[in-house]
């Protein structure tokens, strides 16, 4: 019999209890070693007479009732010896039996402990004599990611994940994927490139990190392998919070990651290059600079290439770096490319047809969407004149405090100073913009990201991509530039398929004009009216402060300059028109009764609007006398 059909029929056997056939086992050898006790003293006891010469009849009598006894314990013996006889052939299956699941088992151990010292060990099936990684076919990477299957296809346990990604989601408290993530996951870990169009809040980050990071896991990635991907993101604090979630998600991988943006210890950071890191999240400007400066940076082996937001990236001047980035790369067909962008216009096509494999597949989730902006927020906005708008600001904050409010500012100035007068009015706030210090930024967001209630101050820096925590409030004091940026600054709250979150936008009656074009975004919007009795009148106290602190009174200065500066950069001229400015009530919002004399550039010929001959408007007079250079 062979093995195989001996171990089938062992197992056909009828199971026994171990604990009646230990029982019975005790008991049938207990009796066969009194039996042989009472054979021995009876054969003992005959010779004994048989020695003796005097023999009586009760002798004999005695003798044939021990010859009786003798004969029935042999009986009885045989019995038992049968007994013990089958308990013994039993005892032979049953350790052949265990012998057998033992040796299966001792196989099975070798395998495993063979397949562990594969994937632990130093060999790298995917990596040749020279370090290069080559990637397996599409097919393969299916087998060993998977798609989407099964009646929910929208869980993330549906998806066949490697174990250590699926305990990171889990453990992130992740369950149900939004529509981008469902629609981009299984066609990326299937090796497909990717141009995808999502609103902000949609779960971009996700959608292009956890194939990126199963496409390393599924190469064996080591850090001698250098960098696998390279996801590029427009500002730092972007770049910070997509590694920290990629720093959740491989916290069961062994791959290595790490993080190169502006601002930070470049040194430090071509140290970690040069050891190895395995996924890289980084900005433009300082991704090139290693690109073409760090010696020992191993990138020829990039499998996958993110760009997040970048749309974002092109509107912040980093075309050229891009275009040069693309280049020093390996070449877009030996990767898998990834684009990701809020909107989509001509750049963001040029940078996809250079960065992209012919044929890429499309996906964009907001087109059948009646609104561009998230499902559970509330937007509205007020109306009100330059000179009420900072008591207005006041009037919401101090009956908000307890909430987690964003406020967004126009300038780094601007923001700079009204974060200093409110900390000095005691209505404390954090602020956020473009000329803090990296440290100072990094710390600001995370202080603001883990708060469970505060305001933040701040500029178009954290308004595109970043996912803050539970906001309640967004505040647009200064209006954005067009739709697409008022869309990202209310993106910050209401993100997720269940979030809530309102905003409020504040206009001036010459800016009611950008109302059209947010309804021809597809942005709903409420006008909201605030009593004038519940407006704390204090701007009083507001010009006593700025005109007897000197540092204030500078800041607020700056601020009046950066304000009038940026409003005339504004690309909405039919909207946003510097001569219908009433200066004296946009100094008031600044502190001053009598509007400063600042030097600003006008436009972007940088030149001043034209005098007007009639000189008894004041506006008018005021601004271009202010406005000379």
């Amino acid at each position: 019999m062979s093995r195989k059909e001996k171990s089938v029929a062992v197992k056909s056997k009828k199971p026994r209890s171990s604990l009646s056939n230990g029982k019975s086992s005790s008991v049938k050898k207990t009796k066969a070693v009194e039996h042989s006790k009472k054979v021995a003293s009876l054969k003992k006891s005959r010779k004994q007479k048989e020695e003796s010469p005097e023999e009586s009849d009760i002798e004999n009598d005695e003798d044939e009732v021990e010859d009786a006894e003798v004969e029935e314990l042999d009986q009885e013996f045989d019995e038992v010896e049968g007994l013990l006889d089958v308990e013994a052939e039993e005892n032979e299956d049953d350790e052949e039996e265990e012998n057998e699941d033992d040796e299966e088992e001792n196989d099975d151990d070798e395998e495993e402990e063979e397949d562990e010292e594969k994937e632990n060990g130093d060999e790298n099936e995917f990596e040749d004599e020279n370090g290069n990684i080559t990637a397996p076919s599409k097919s393969a990477i299916v087998a060993s990611s998977g798609s989407a299957s099964g009646p929910d296809p929208t869980l993330f346990s549906e998806l066949k994940l490697s174990e250590n990604t699926a305990k990171a989601i889990t453990e992130m408290g992740f369950k149900k994927m939004t529509s981008v993530q469902a629609r981009a996951i299984p066609p990326l870990l299937a090796g497909r490139d990717v141009l995808g169009a999502a609103k902000t809040g949609s779960g971009k980050t996700l959608a292009f990190l956890i194939p990126a990071i199963e496409l390393l896991y599924s190469l064996k990635f080591k850090p001698r392998n250098g960098t696998g991907v390279i996801i590029i993101s427009p500002t730092r604090e972007l770049a910070l919070q997509i590694f920290g979630v990629a720093r959740e998600l491989m916290a069961h991988h062994t791959q290595t990651l790490g993080i190169v943006i502006g601002g930070a210890n470049r040194r430090a950071e071509a140290e970690k290059l040069v050891k190895g890191v395995n996924l890289i999240v980084a900005t433009p400007g300082r991704l090139l600079d290693h690109l073409q400066n760090t010696k020992g940076f191993v990138f020829k082996n990039l499998k996958a290439l993110v760009i997040d937001e970048a749309d974002r990236i092109l509107e912040i001047g980093f075309e050229d770096e891009m275009k040069q980035i693309i280049k020093i790369l390996p070449q877009r067909d030996d990767r898998q490319s990834m684009l990701f962008s809020a909107t989509q216009t001509t750049k963001v096509e040029d940078l996809a047809r250079i960065s992209l494999r012919p044929g890429p597949l499309y996906i964009n989730v907001d087109s059948e969407k009646e609104t561009s902006t998230a499902d559970g927020l509330e937007q509205g906005y007020v109306v009100c004149d330059s000179d009420k708008r900072f008591l207005l600001l006041f009037s919401f904050l101090r009956r908000n405090k307890n909430k987690k409010v964003i406020v967004f500012l126009s300038s780094c100035n601007c923001v700079k100073f009204y974060g200093e007068l409110l900390n000095y009015i005691d209505l404390p706030v954090l602020d956020l913009h473009g000329k803090q210090k990296q440290q100072k930024r990094t710390n600001t967001f995370f202080e603001f990201c883990n708060a469970k209630q505060g305001i933040l101050i701040c500029t178009d820096v954290a308004a595109r991509g970043l996912d803050i925590p539970a906001v309640d409030w967004i505040i647009q004091f200064d209006p954005p530039d067009d739709p697409r940026d008022y869309i990202h600054r209310v993106g910050r709250t209401a993100r997720g398929t269940q979030g809530k979150g309102k905003s409020l936008m504040f206009l001036t009656p010459s800016e009611l004009g950008f109302l059209r074009y947010l309804k021809a975004a597809k942005v709903p919007l409420n006008e909201y009216e605030f009593p004038a009795s519940k407006i704390a009148n204090v701007q009083g106290q507001l010009e006593k402060l700025v005109s007897s602190n000197y540092w204030l009174n500078q800041s607020a200065k700056d601020g009046y300059r950066a304000y009038l500066q940026a409003y005339s950069s504004h690309h909405l001229k039919t909207v946003y028109q510097i001569d219908k400015l009433d200066l004296v009530k946009v100094a008031k919002s600044f502190g001053f009764n009598i509007p400063p004399k600042v030097n600003i550039t006008i436009g972007a010929s940088g030149r001043a609007p034209k005098k007007n001959n009639g000189q008894n408007d004041y506006k008018k007079r005021k601004f271009n006398n202010s406005s000379r250079r």
